[in-house]
């Protein structure tokens, strides 16, 4: 099963990605780390009730950046958290126009932020909008008041759906990050969150099933046996129901978790499917560099120190070998509903998909979870049911 914790760090912070690519990067990810509340089933980068280094981190974000030495043309910026909408009116100013000088956007650009319902007011909403923001992913989880409850989040249905409400009238392009798998939650009440997502008129939804990660509160009540995970099988037919009816909506599939309307599937997000190269700032985040990924101190006090004082602020450093390399790409590229292309592959690579792996890549084509044509290889609908196990066959 597709769960929520492998997909976010994978996408949000980049964390795995191919490192062969030399070209200049066309993305750009800021991981903007504060948030009001760590919710309990966060394992993410983030700092919680810091409000006072805010200014610090914005300085040092002028600090990393002007390691660039010159400003660079891109097609997507992305601002990921924690919670960027946890700024103030004025700080979000700063850091908008932080990156309009260091990022050129082209035209055609996409450049999303990541918002939390309680804190979209107005004034924010109209700072991003004129700062040339044009999309926004609100993560709403549920609908449902005892599921927010239990996902410790700060808002209601209501609030969200006022959120959504004023987020269409200034933003052409809305997505919404909805959890399932949540413990007691049940088929029927994923249902209610699905079709009240759809009658809100979004452009994107993403699907995420609920992970226990090791070192979260949620995986010490678990342990202790104060919640409870899902049933497999019903967490299965709850993405299967997501599968199923966003699609009949007008929301397609293109990567495991996201569906989108016809022309609104999040570019940003595609450039680390693609393993192609990309920019990262911020504490944790990741970048993509002429063939050399690095990834960022995780503790933000730590960053925002070593930033300030002019040392190297990098955590981990990595050059994968071409094997590795292709492994990766495997990996990412079947998170796409289209799949992997052969010969693009056998190009970049110099080697065929299958040959990663020929007896799991054959006894994956007669299970039925993978699917091949002449030109592209992609997991089946029974295959995302089990793309964890699928894809592992491959690293």
């Amino acid at each position: 099963m597709v769960r929520r914790g492998e997909v976010r760090r994978d996408i949000r912070n980049g964390v795995v990605v191919n490192s062969i690519v030399h070209a200049l990067p066309r993305a750009c990810y800021v991981h903007v780390p504060f948030c009001a509340h760590r919710c309990g089933y966060c394992d993410f980068t983030l700092i919680a009730r810091r409000p006072d280094l805010v200014d610090d981190y914005l300085t040092a974000l002028a600090v990393e950046l002007a390691t660039l030495s010159q400003p660079q043309t891109v097609d997507t910026l992305f601002f990921g958290g924690g919670t960027p909408t946890y700024l103030s009116a004025h700080q979000l100013r700063r850091l908008c126009e932080l990156f309009r000088h260091w990022m050129i956007l082209d035209s055609g650009y996409e450049w999303s932020v990541e918002a939390n319902p309680t804190d979209l007011t107005n004034d924010k909403l109209d700072v991003l909008r004129e700062a040339g923001v044009n999309r926004i992913s609100l993560g709403v989880q549920s609908f449902d008041a005892d599921q927010l409850k239990l996902l410790e989040r700060d808002h209601d249905g209501m609030v969200a759906r006022d959120a959504i409400a004023r987020l269409r009238e200034r933003f052409e392009n809305v997505s919404l990050d909805l959890i399932f798998g949540v413990p007691g939650q049940t088929l029927e009440q994923w249902h209610a969150t699905l079709e009240q997502a759809i009658a809100l008129g979004v452009q994107h939804i993403s699907t995420y099933g609920l992970t226990f990660e090791r070192g979260t509160q949620f995986w010490s009540k678990r342990t202790k046996g104060m919640i409870a995970s899902v049933p497999e099988e019903t967490e299965r037919a709850m993405y299967e129901a997501a599968m199923d009816r966003l699609p009949r909506q007008g929301y397609l599939q293109y990567e495991i978790s996201n569906f989108a309307q016809p022309g609104f599937a999040c570019r940003h997000n595609q450039t680390y499917w693609r393993a192609e190269p990309f920019f990262g700032f911020g504490p944790g985040a990741a970048s993509l560099l002429r063939g050399v990924r690095r990834t960022n101190h995780r503790s933000v006090t730590t960053w925002i120190r070593r930033t300030l004082a002019g040392e190297p602020s990098v955590g981990e450093q990595e050059e994968l070998d071409q094997e590795a390399a292709a492994r990766e790409a495997v990996m990412l590229g079947l998170r796409q509903c289209h799949g992997i292309e052969l010969a693009a592959f056998e190009q970049r690579f110099g080697t065929s998909l299958r040959s990663l792996a020929p007896e799991a890549y054959d006894h994956f084509v007669k299970a039925a979870l993978l699917e091949r044509s002449s030109t592209h290889v992609w997991l089946t609908c029974e295959g995302r049911c089990l793309a964890d196990s699928v894809i592992l066959e491959f690293l």
